[in-house]
């Protein structure tokens, strides 16, 4: 649990894409069109937290404002991003959970209803690495929140890496496996409130 405490204001998300990636740079238009059409998500994912452990789960994405990580054990933590917060709840423990800001975090920049990285001061490098598009983005008005980096491939667009810096200077990654994608999903998976009872029963 002391792991997810410290990484969960820098998470790093990694689509395992299938296919190919495509040699050609993506606008940022392009991108944030892309970010704009994913309204719901779910997969497995590994995720390598900052000290270089290992953790495993089930990740969930409801855009606009909505996420949910389900860690399996021996974490057994569950982080919910709803209401403009992100909450962390211990399931072995009878603590009260923690709560963050989600604008004061970098998962803000993904889970805004509109996202738009060609807003001024919101993309700090915009790069090819000869193979991915390779997008560092940030809060203009908040650059100590900490900045995203994702990358892309074309054909179709689709995010291959996410790798979040956060304001302690932590970076998380996770990576994604099979990722379905336009699917319906209950808002009751990102209610914290809900959560927190079926905890305590």
């Amino acid at each position: 649990m002391k792991v997810i405490r410290r990484s969960v204001l820098g998470f790093v998300l990694a689509f395992a894409a299938l296919g190919p990636a495509q040699a050609d740079q993506l606008s940022l238009n392009a991108i944030s069109n892309y970010l704009n059409a994913l309204k719901t998500a779910q997969g497995s994912f590994t995720q390598i937290n900052d000290d270089g452990s290992l953790s495993t789960g089930q990740l969930y994405i409801r855009r606009p404002g909505r996420m949910r990580f389900e860690y399996n054990p021996p974490e057994q933590a569950l982080v919910i991003a709803e209401a403009n917060a992100v909450v962390i709840i211990d399931k072995k423990s009878n603590l009260p959970p923690e709560s963050y800001p989600l604008r004061r975090t970098p998962l803000s920049l993904i889970l805004a209803r509109n996202i738009n990285l060609a807003q001024a001061r919101m993309v700090t490098d915009h790069s090819f690495d000869g193979t991915a598009t390779v997008v560092t983005a940030q809060d203009p008005d908040n650059p100590e929140y900490g900045n995203i980096q994702m990358s892309f491939t074309d054909n179709p667009v689709q995010l291959r890496q996410w790798t979040v810096n956060d304001a302690n200077g932590g970076t998380t990654t996770v990576i994604l496996g099979e990722f379905e994608t336009g699917i319906s999903l209950s808002s009751s998976l990102f209610d914290a409130g809900r959560a927190l009872k079926e905890r305590d029963r």
